[in-house]
């Protein structure tokens, strides 16, 4: 199930075709907290295809199931660090809050971005409690 939304499910204020639309589009993010932000965007849009496209191949599933029961309502993103270990590895800690079947929840993240062929891609994370 796509979603269609007019402001950015990233928490930007901005547009979506002026921020994380481009990316779903097909331009190249510019560092990894933007990959990480329309990573977001796509979830919350049920974008299937995008998110699996940004997967490093070494650790990208087969399939999502965005539309699994119950289905998980995208309620927010806080980016609380990026950092570029160098030119083509960094790091983004986030926190996102979502709810399922009626109740809150809220993951806590420290992703790894790899650089490859000019594009960055989600290698894994480590989640905090």
């Amino acid at each position: 199930m796509t979603i269609t939304v007019d402001v950015c499910p990233c928490g930007s204020g901005a547009g979506l075709v002026h921020c994380c639309g481009r990316y779903h589009a097909g331009e190249a993010a510019p560092d990894a907290e933007r990959l990480m932000r329309s990573r977001y965007s796509a979830y919350v849009l049920g974008q299937e295809a995008y998110l699996l496209a940004t997967w490093h191949p070494a650790t990208r599933p087969r399939t999502l199931d965005l539309n699994a029961t119950p289905r998980t309502q995208w309620l927010g993103l806080t980016v609380k660090s990026h950092a570029e270990q160098d030119a083509d590895h960094a790091t983004v800690e986030f926190v996102a809050r979502y709810k399922r079947n009626g109740r809150a929840f809220r993951l806590h993240e420290t992703s790894r971005f790899f650089r490859i062929e000019g594009r960055w891609v989600y290698v894994d994370g480590d989640i905090s409690e």
